[in-house]
């Protein structure tokens, strides 16, 4: 099964503009999805986790009105 991948430049064109720090913080209290290494020095995020990850925060905020 095929899995595609976001890279940071793909986070940031959905729209998540934060810091590599910060995703790391959220990553580990499972606040964000865990990014996969795809090499020694680079990593992506599983597509569909960051689709239901932005999702869940548009359904959150729809919950908060």
């Amino acid at each position: 099964m095929n899995q595609l991948l976001y890279d940071r430049s793909d986070l940031r064109r959905r729209g998540i503009k934060i810091s590599n720090s910060t995703l790391l913080r959220l990553e580990a209290l499972g606040r964000f999805p865990r990014r996969v290494r795809i090499g020694a020095h680079s990593v992506a995020w599983l597509a569909n986790e960051i689709d239901e990850y932005v999702g869940l925060l548009g359904a959150a905020r729809g919950a908060n009105r």
